[in-house]
């Protein structure tokens, strides 16, 4: 497999490999919690020595953007984080005024990211985005929504990268991370209603489509109309969810009204 790391033929200092990883991790190459290679592999792979290396990482760990971990090697850093912290994410996981802005935002921004990823998706953006639609073809075809719901997580992350805009990528990844992590539990409403899956593998694949065919008014479309769907679907998962509690409520209601009413026991009996 051919590395990430180039040779540095010409200053090799600290600073040209903090120069280089810095780079990688900008560029969305490196990912929060990706495992550097072990020293003496970084090292020949970069061409510089082993204690130029030590600076470098040190630096760079220094900097909050590299951790390491007691016998599991050197990691970057969660440098994305969380976009809210825990108080605000419960917030947003209890209202669903919450879900509606959150789609809202991903809407406008999705469209953009989209636009910017049918002009400037490489030959090799475009092999990523058909294997991430491979896999998720797989998944819905074999019903597994686990994999489904995380390769959805993924494509969205990966139309990001192909937009090539550092800032973009990095506030859309901060902005998945409350999907991947659960926060919106009426996603997994809108899988469970009729012809959801069908509905969405298809916008996924429009998506796909308009950027390998470098078609940015096309893109722009189907992320609006992806997102729109989501809007659409996540306020019919709401209502039927609270429809289903209602109705339980009533049925209850109901059947202890049906219970024979009991004479109290004559004494002595």
């Amino acid at each position: 497999m051919t590395s990430i790391y180039s040779r540095i033929e010409h200053a090799r200092t600290a600073d040209a490999v903090v120069r280089q990883i810095e780079g990688l991790i900008l560029q969305g190459v490196l990912r929060d919690g990706d495992r550097l290679p072990g020293e003496r592999e970084l090292a020949a792979e970069m061409n510089v020595s082993r204690p130029i290396l030590r600076d470098a990482l040190k630096a760079l760990e220094a900097r909050g953007l590299l951790v390491s971990r007691q016998g599991g090697g050197t990691h970057v850093a969660n440098i994305v984080g969380e976009v809210f912290a825990p108080p605000m994410r419960e917030l947003i996981a209890t209202h669903p005024k919450a879900t509606a802005d959150y789609l809202e935002y991903r809407r406008e921004v999705e469209a953009v990211a989209a636009e910017m990823a049918a002009r400037r998706a490489t030959p090799a953006d475009k092999a990523l985005l058909a294997d991430i639609v491979a896999r998720m073809e797989h998944a819905h075809a074999a019903a597994d929504f686990d994999a489904e719901a995380e390769i959805d997580v993924e494509f969205h992350n990966a139309v990001g990268e192909c937009a090539h805009n550092f800032v973009l990528l990095h506030t859309l990844r901060s902005c998945y991370r409350l999907l991947a992590d659960g926060v919106f539990v009426s996603r997994a409403r809108i899988y469970d209603l009729p012809g959801a899956r069908e509905e969405l593998l298809a916008q996924h694949r429009a998506i796909f489509h308009a950027i390998r065919d470098g078609d940015p008014a096309a893109a722009r479309a189907a992320a609006v109309a992806h997102i729109a769907y989501m809007e659409k679907k996540s306020a019919e998962a709401e209502r039927t969810g609270e429809w289903e509690r209602i109705a339980t409520l009533r049925l209850r209601q109901r059947a202890g009204q049906r219970k024979p009413n009991r004479r109290p026991a004559a004494a002595g009996s």
